[in-house]
């Protein structure tokens, strides 16, 4: 066996370990009909649920990905934990409400609802909960998207797409601790 093989091994060997020790969303389409679909992602946090919810609220501008936003790196993210806030993306004079606040129980369920991103020009919306359960030394954290209305080319590619991209975003909270 050469080197470079054996490096390969071990570098695979490496990376399939470290999937393993760390905690990564697992993104799943949990229903779909010719409605909508509901996605969910949960990741476990070492880390209490006050400090998860805080960084949930007070932090999202550091763990949202900027590559899906508005505006890129440009863009703020903000969260208004009160029903009737918003999570609203601010850029100099441009700004976007991305969901509107709609339930609030601090360091166990935040409520959201609207559509995120281009889901809003397409006309459905969804509501948005982040659930919080703490167990031992860790947060539970539970992301579930159930979006609504009329798609023409139905859910079948974009409800996958859709809970990919909802895994990133609840990854980024992860790798915020």
């Amino acid at each position: 066996m050469s080197l470079s093989t054996l490096s390969k091994i071990i570098s695979g060997l490496i990376c399939v370990l470290g999937l393993f020790c760390t905690a990564h969303a697992q993104p799943k389409v949990v229903a779909q009909s010719d409605y909508g679909f509901i996605t969910e992602n949960t990741v476990t946090i070492d880390a209490n649920a006050n400090q998860v919810w805080k960084t949930l609220i007070e932090d999202v501008d550091t763990w949202w990905p900027k590559d899906h936003s508005w505006w890129g790196k440009e863009g703020t993210f903000s969260i208004n934990p009160v029903a009737g806030g918003c999570f609203c993306e601010i850029s100099g004079e441009r700004s976007a409400e991305h969901l509107r606040v709609v339930f609030v129980n601090p360091a166990k369920t935040l409520v959201m609802t609207g559509g995120l991103g281009p889901l809003q020009g397409m006309g459905l919306t969804g509501a948005l909960t982040f659930e919080l359960n703490e167990e031992k030394d860790a947060t539970i954290v539970t992301m579930t998207y159930r979006v609504h209305g009329y798609h023409p080319d139905g859910y079948t590619q974009l409800a996958p797409v859709v809970a990919q991209v909802q895994g990133l975003q609840l990854q980024g909270l992860a790798d915020a601790f």
